[in-house]
């Protein structure tokens, strides 16, 4: 029965794949970032609209909320060796305590527990657990080193194979809070002058965080179809957050997949969040009823990635797929760095 249903699984995952052309996959972003391409898709009909990202203005309405994610890429991609003189690479995600990471790293069978490393800078640690999905707890032996200099280099998306000039540009403007491996993209469209304008039109701007975790890099896996369940992010919604979404008299428009999960994830109610503070592992999949989110601003997505997923979930498979086919012929450019969509 199992097996069954993960091969199912695996002919659904079949279903969101599309050809996607290398020389789509944008390498560099644009400058101004709201310069970038906007494709319009309304759910209800179909109708699709092609301006530029600062038009967005023409789409949002006086008493709708905006929700941004404020979280900031803090991960850092560090190289080095063993102590037996092999190479390694550490990306490291979060601190967990003192001087203890969590990492991802490279070759993982190779980092057993006990195994010594130096990493650039200097740092040495030891891989002090094993942990699910790869990971490592790396524990440094000057615990406040790895914070004393910059070091290494932000981890981009492995399709990105040019060197960023400028690591603020993966970032968004209004990243404020440490913690996530890769940036919640959509956002990376937004200037602080689109942003006051949008103010300034009577819409209201709330920002929550979700860390985005290391499911970012890695395609879904059949069994998380099954169990509906991603590896988990951390996520806080506040108090003051949640009134203002709670009191929206127009629509709640979400700033891409991270904060869809987020709201969804603290929905009670029919546009209803209650403030939270902990983790979520929601799959958003085809066939999700959505009880908060009415709009979105996403950017297009890997073939039978998570994001696409929740995004035909969103707006309909065939909607969706009808909208990239286009965007793919009129030139849009694709993924992190790419242009952008509002779901309206």
């Amino acid at each position: 029965m199992v097996e069954q249903t993960i091969e199912e699984a695996v002919r659904l995952l079949e279903e969101y794949r599309y050809d996607l052309p290398e020389e789509r996959i944008a390498q560099q972003p644009v400058e101004p970032r709201d310069s970038s391409r906007l494709l319009v898709l309304r759910r209800d009909t179909g109708e699709r609209e092609h301006r530029l990202f600062r038009d967005i203005v023409e789409y949002l309405r006086p008493g709708d909320t905006l929700v941004l994610n404020n979280t900031r890429v803090s991960a850092r991609r560090l190289r080095g060796f063993k102590s037996t003189g092999a190479q390694v690479e550490a990306l490291l995600l979060r601190e967990v305590q003192p001087g203890v990471w969590e990492a991802l790293v490279r070759p993982g069978r190779r980092l057993l527990v006990g195994s010594q490393v130096i990493l650039e800078g200097h740092l040495k640690a030891e891989v002090i657990a094993c942990l699910p999905q790869g990971m490592r707890l790396l524990r440094f032996e000057e615990p406040q080193s790895v914070h004393h200099q910059p070091l290494g280099e932000i981890p981009l998306p492995p399709y990105i194979r040019r060197k960023l000039e400028n690591e603020e540009r993966y970032q968004t403007v209004y990243a404020a809070v440490n913690g996530s491996a890769a940036a919640p993209t959509a956002g990376l469209h937004f200037t602080p002058e689109l942003l006051q304008r949008i103010r300034e039109m009577g819409v209201r701007i709330v920002t929550i965080t979700l860390h985005v975790g290391i499911a970012t890099f890695r395609h879904p896996e059949p069994e998380q179809l099954v169990q509906r369940r991603l590896h988990p992010e951390w996520y806080t919604i506040s108090e003051q957050a949640a009134e203002a979404i709670n009191s929206t008299p127009g629509r709640i428009v979400a700033v891409g997949t991270t904060c869809v999960r987020a709201l969804e994830s603290a929905a009670v109610d029919e546009r209803r969040v209650e403030a939270r503070h902990g983790s979520t592992d929601l799959f958003i999949l085809p066939g999700f009823r959505f009880r908060v989110v009415e709009a979105l601003v996403t950017n297009f997505h890997l073939p039978a990635s998570t994001p696409l997923l929740l995004t035909c979930a969103f707006a309909g498979k065939e909607k969706v797929f009808e909208a990239y086919r286009e965007a793919l012929a009129m030139g849009y450019r694709f993924l992190s760095f790419g242009d952008a969509m509002l779901i309206l």
